[in-house]
């Protein structure tokens, strides 16, 4: 296929069988017709109260009033966004972290919108420069068919199967000829791509930038052109792919996609962000009772975070739990079980959440350390780092209050020097009720 600057595509009679070429470039009616005969006649909440849900938990979107106008527009045409979100099978698991993403697609399907997840087959061959100071290694073919088959089952414990349209961006990308890509290549400058923060760094740094890392964005771009996208979903690290998915659509005769970004979810530390590497993530394929347990030590102050990102609670309703917590009339542990069985059981049966919940509160009720705590690798041997990192205390000032005060214990023995450090091996700590496990 040849690539037509500035307007959209030539199509050969072969290509009519790539759906690439079936509508990119096209206008946005006969796209739709094309790709989505049932996304007619949808019935909608009125547009403020869709974007009263929409913006809970999104950290910025660019622009609401566009987004507001296309609502106004597809209520007005009865047909559905076209969300694309697109992940790279970079690896076979997936943490809370991600489910904050996964958990806005939801929320437009509630709406009657249709979520496109894109599987990023082609792109992950690339491997994603964001927030690297270093060249990813490419993936090879059978690690993204294994990591995409793994994803799939996890995403669609939150998303609904019917709902979602699942597409792998080798199918378009794939397609392009030497010069397509010469032409996609052309749309941008070197200048630009170089205000990206993390490609700013390494030049400076003189840390070697390869070529194929610069075409990611462009490539990420065009999966927005070949789906015709309405809105795009991603995190506050993907910024800037978004932008240039936004300009290339222009370059297209598309309507530019609004993008809508997700903060970064805090790990259990309530400090860095939640990352496996860490040590303080909770898998969404974990038992429900690691689960409980690494849920219930996260801080109080952190706990309504958590229910913003990865609850479907509505603000006014998160805000009423918190003013009864304030007040106290209910007790900030109690909302935090909630809480746990809550995410919990968007993963897993709701009766092993709920057994989860009281095994926990069994073990606690008799002072005994829940078995099975989950381990966590510690980089710093003081206590009172130590109990930072567990999410036992939440402030530096409140774990040495709490050791002060004789509420932390060490291996069953209470610690009363904040300059305490731990011995090499594992420990079992105690701060009031929450148990932590570590390995220094």
């Amino acid at each position: 296929m040849a690539l037509q600057a500035g307007t959209g595509l030539t199509r050969s009679a072969e290509d009519t069988l790539n759906p690439f070429c079936v509508f990119a470039g096209r206008g946005r009616q006969e796209a739709d017709e094309t790709t989505s005969p049932t996304m007619k006649y949808v019935a909608f909440l009125p547009v403020d109260e869709q974007l009263a849900y929409l913006k809970k938990g999104f950290a910025e979107i660019i622009r609401e009033e566009d987004l507001k106008e296309r609502l106004a527009l597809c209520l007005k045409e009865g047909r559905q966004l076209r969300i694309k979100v697109g992940f790279d099978p970079t690896a076979p698991d997936l943490h809370l972290g991600h489910t904050v993403l996964i958990r806005k697609m939801k929320h437009f399907e509630d709406l009657g919108h249709r979520v496109i997840f894109v599987i990023g087959d082609a792109t992950g061959i690339i491997g994603d420069p964001t927030g690297r100071n270093a060249l990813r290694p490419p993936l090879t073919r059978d690690e993204i068919n294994r990591n995409a088959e793994t994803y799939k089952a996890q995403v669609f414990k939150i998303l609904d199967p019917g709902k979602t349209e699942i597409r792998f961006n080798y199918e378009w990308l794939g397609a392009l000829r030497f010069e397509d890509m010469v032409r996609l290549a052309s749309k941008y400058t070197v200048a630009r791509m170089l205000e990206r923060d993390d490609f700013t760094k390494r030049y400076k740094e003189a840390v070697p930038i390869s070529i194929h890392e610069l075409l990611y964005p462009l490539a990420q771009a065009y999966d927005s052109v070949a789906l015709n996208a309405d809105v795009e979903l991603g995190g506050t690290d993907q910024k800037f792919n978004l932008l240039v998915g936004r300009e290339i659509q222009r370059d297209f005769g598309q309507l530019p996609q609004i993008i809508a970004t997700t903060p970064l979810l805090e790990g259990l530390d309530g400090v860095e962000k939640m990352s496996k590497s860490k040590g303080n993530y909770v898998g969404i394929t974990e038992s429900p009772s690691v689960m409980v347990k690494k849920l219930m030590t996260i801080s109080d102050t952190l706990m309504w975070r958590y229910y913003e990102l990865l609850t479907d609670l509505r603000v006014s309703e998160i805000a009423a739990l918190r003013a009864k917590a304030a007040s106290g009339e209910r007790n900030p542990r109690d909302i935090k079980l909630e809480l746990a069985e809550r995410i919990v059981a968007d993963f897993h049966p709701a009766a092993e959440a709920r057994a989860a919940l009281e095994q926990w509160l069994h073990d606690v009720s008799q002072g005994q350390a829940p078995e099975d705590l989950p381990l966590v690798n510690a980089n710093d041997a003081r206590l009172k780092h130590c109990l930072l990192q567990t999410g036992l205390a939440p402030s530096g000032s409140e774990a040495d209050r709490l050791i002060k005060a004789g509420a932390v214990s060490v291996n069953q023995t209470v610690i009363k020097s904040p300059s305490h450090t731990l011995g090499a091996g594992e420990h079992i700590l105690r701060a009031g009720k929450k148990w932590a496990r570590v390995q220094v």
